[in-house]
């Protein structure tokens, strides 16, 4: 009787210990889980934030997008510098959901060709801090930036097709997603998903940007309305 209380009480001890290491295990294995995605989260909002401080760069640039806005806010008015404004940033999430799934389609078909991409962006990215810290060494004049000339819209739509048209025909646009997206996008995460995400964050600093412009112009319009400034803004 003692013998099989003995045994009873092993195996009862030898169970719970069991139990006891199978619920640490779980234990573990939950915090596990927990870190790894604890450590996507951070990873996914570090290439957030580092791709919406290049894209911002870039935003405010002065180029073409820029001079076209303000154009259509000192000779048309502001509801026409909304939509042109909103044609160009449409154009703008159009090249950037056409990269992610482009990156997307890459990283599937060639790892190698993937890691060159991803090369060359980087180079690509050089190049442009190069000329970011060219720009602000030298003077800049927004006159030499609008070189194009177009038919004056009519209306809304007419600027927002303009807006749209310009930023889906300029291949610079769509150089700089293809070439810089990749470098900011998690090797866990979904191409496409972040991709999409990276395109609506330039948008919406685009938006900001644009707004600013176009509500700045009002306070500037004595300076704008120069000859000169209205001869560089009739010469888009």
């Amino acid at each position: 009787m003692h013998l099989r209380s003995a045994v009873r009480g092993q195996e009862a001890a030898s169970a719970t210990q069991s139990q006891a290491a199978a619920g640490f295990g779980r234990r573990f294995a939950a915090r596990l889980r927990q870190h790894a995605v604890k450590n996507r989260a951070v990873s996914l909002t570090t290439a957030v934030l580092s791709f919406a401080l290049v894209a911002a760069l870039v935003t405010i640039i002065p180029g073409l997008d820029t001079a076209m806005v303000l154009r259509a806010a000192i000779v048309h008015g502001r509801k026409q510098a909304f939509a042109t404004a909103l044609g160009i940033n449409t154009g703008a999430l159009i090249w950037g959901a056409g990269a992610a799934v482009g990156v997307s389609a890459l990283l599937t078909a060639s790892t190698v060709a993937y890691t060159a991409l991803r090369i060359a962006g980087t180079v690509y990215m050089i190049w442009l801090g190069a000329r970011l810290l060219l720009g602000a060494l030298r003077k800049s004049d927004l006159a030499s930036t609008i070189t194009q000339r177009a038919a004056v819209p009519s209306g809304a739509l007419r600027s927002w097709l303009r807006g749209l048209m310009t930023n889906l025909l300029n291949p610079k646009i769509g150089a700089f997603y293809v070439a810089v997206l990749p470098q900011f996008i998690p090797a866990h995460a979904s191409h496409l998903a972040v991709g999409l995400l990276l395109a609506f964050v330039h948008d919406l600093e685009a938006i900001v940007w644009f707004t600013a412009l176009i509500l700045g112009s009002h306070s500037m319009r004595t300076i704008l309305s120069r000859r000169s400034a209205r001869r560089a803004a009739d010469g888009i």
